[in-house]
């Protein structure tokens, strides 16, 4: 491979601050795949992982490389050796490891155009379906492997994103379903909003508060005995519930 190109080391310096800044992760490599590396591809990709806060771990995996980013596992088939007279075989290992991880993607480096012209006739000619997997052709190895490190580091933010806002939303929902909690309970003169917590905590729902028996209420809460038969009255008294009240 040579020494790294110029493009390269600004390129390693730029994304090293995106990715600490966003908590690196775990590379697994095949370590089949990795014996069929020159040295020097393993020694550039491993710095680069560090340069990017990614642990590297060498296993017995199906597909050559497999990030966990943010919660997220990518899998990646990395060719980097593109044969012309050999390409079969490698689109039925792509078929084959497509159906077994939901996230995948095919890096395959194309340096000549004869490459590149045996790669877009392959393509159609063995069956593939465009996108199904996603295929990133590059120009080198470098390049490729830069684009696999993005790639699973750009999902795993998205997938940090999404949980995000998830809890949120979740968070957001919550407090509004308190907050009517209370106002129901509100409405049973004499009880405050401690009472309201203690009745939510120890017996939950409004629907479960109605059912309860006033001895559940005074067993399971702090609540006085006149407390306890004003909420059973409240829910099960029509007298009571249809009367005006004045807290």
């Amino acid at each position: 491979m040579g020494s790294l190109s110029q493009r390269h080391v600004n390129q390693m310096d730029g994304n090293q601050v995106k990715a600490k800044n966003s908590g690196g992760g775990v590379c697994l490599m095949s370590n089949i795949w990795r014996d069929e590396q020159h040295p020097s591809t393993i020694n550039f990709m491993s710095n680069f992982l560090s340069a990017n806060s990614f642990r590297l771990n060498f296993v017995p995996i199906a597909p050559d490389l497999i990030f966990n980013c943010g919660g997220l596992s990518v899998a990646f088939a990395f060719v980097t050796s593109w044969d012309c007279s050999n390409t079969s075989s490698i689109f039925c290992r792509v078929q084959k490891l497509m159906k077994q991880f939901a996230n995948f993607y095919v890096v395959v480096a194309l340096p000549t155009k004869e490459q590149n012209d045996s790669f877009v006739q392959s393509y159609f000619r063995n069956g593939m379906e465009i996108g199904k997997p996603p295929f990133v052709p590059v120009q080198d190895v470098e390049m490729g492997f830069e684009k696999i490190v993005k790639i699973a580091h750009s999902r795993g933010a998205c997938k940090q994103q999404d949980v995000m806002s998830k809890l949120r939303t979740e968070r957001k929902r919550s407090v509004q379903v308190m907050d009517a909690f209370r106002r129901v309970m509100s409405s049973v003169p004499g009880l405050d909003d401690h009472d309201a917590n203690s009745l939510n905590q120890a017996i939950g729902s409004i629907e479960a508060i109605a059912k309860a028996s006033k001895e559940c209420i005074l067993e399971n809460t702090d609540l006085s005995v006149d407390k306890a038969e004003r909420i059973r009255s409240f829910f099960r008294d029509p007298k009571f519930y249809l009367s005006p009240k004045i807290n």
